[in-house]
């Protein structure tokens, strides 16, 4: 008895048909395989099937083999797999993820330190906002992850990159573009966008330094994060703050100025489980200072 012999009986059983099981499933001709039928019967020593007018149905017998001949073909799959997967291991997954538009800076100067790694990993990329980013981290998701420095998480461990200066954004042709900085108070009066507590670290830079400043701004509209805050900048003619790397993605109907006199930063960090012993991990942790220095000369 041969293994496709067993195949074979299978393939009949389940299609209920000599013709079909051949032509479809096994490719052979259906005198071989009625060929191969009977060999096995007669290595059994019990009829298998039965020819009906309905088709090919199955013995007594043949019921009762049918349930062996399964689990040995599962078994011999699962073998060959065990094999497989011992001769050309799987290999190791590192998610790195990335506070949505900073991907173009950090990236591949990120995968350019992992160089040496890639041909022993496989890399997959998460972009998403900051708390969204947090909580992949709490959950094993991610491993490192390029975001802000959330609260109320002390499972995670946050090394300093940048700090990133708040600019102006508006629409290209509002009065204020005309200036080559804005201070605080021009933009009283005008319509407010502002980041909402769904990106709470932005949220805090920005709400403090109005205050530091003096002025007293409500939100008009409040956004979940910075490119929908673009997006409504440009639809309601109106202002916001939001981080320099916004540049990055400014359609030519929406413009940028830098703050007159104080200015103020929001951090960006790399972000981490404390209990993650990811050796890649370790490596982009050793290698820090280089990171930064590499994305900060791509930046000017």
């Amino acid at each position: 008895m041969e293994l496709r012999h067993l195949r074979y009986f299978v393939a009949v059983a389940e299609t209920k048909s000599l013709t079909l099981a051949a032509k479809v499933r096994l490719h052979t001709s259906q005198p071989s395989l009625s060929r191969q039928i009977r060999d096995l019967e007669e290595e059994i020593g019990a009829q298998l099937i039965t020819r009906t007018a309905r088709g090919i149905e199955l013995t007594p017998a043949g019921r009762a083999f049918l349930d062996h001949a399964r689990l040995v073909l599962s078994q011999v799959d699962a073998a060959a797999q065990a094999a497989r997967n011992v001769a050309h291991p799987a290999k190791p997954c590192f998610v790195m993820g990335f506070l949505t538009g900073h991907e173009s800076t950090w990236m591949p100067e990120a995968m350019q330190i992992l160089r040496d790694e890639l041909p022993n990993i496989d890399v997959m990329i998460s972009s998403q906002y900051s708390p969204q980013l947090a909580n992949a981290l709490l959950q094993g998701k991610v491993d490192a992850a390029f975001l802000r420095r959330e609260q109320g998480v002390p499972d995670l461990a946050f090394r300093a990159l940048i700090k990133e200066p708040l600019v102006v954004v508006l629409p290209s042709d509002h009065r204020l573009a005309a200036l080559k900085a804005i201070s605080p108070r021009d933009l009283v009066g005008e319509t407010f966008v502002s980041v909402s507590h769904s990106a709470p670290v932005l949220r805090l830079v920005i709400d403090n330094y109005l205050k530091r400043s003096g002025i007293n701004l409500t939100p008009d509209h409040e956004v979940d994060h910075v490119v929908m805050g673009v997006s409504l900048i440009a639809s309601t003619r109106g202002v916001g703050l939001l981080p320099a790397y916004v540049q990055n993605f400014l359609s030519s109907s929406v413009t940028s100025r830098p703050l007159k006199g104080y200015t103020p930063t929001v951090e960006l960090v790399l972000g981490y489980k404390k209990s993650n012993q990811s050796p890649v991990l370790k490596l982009l942790l050793s290698r820090l200072d280089e990171l930064v220095a590499r994305a900060s000369q791509k930046a000017h």
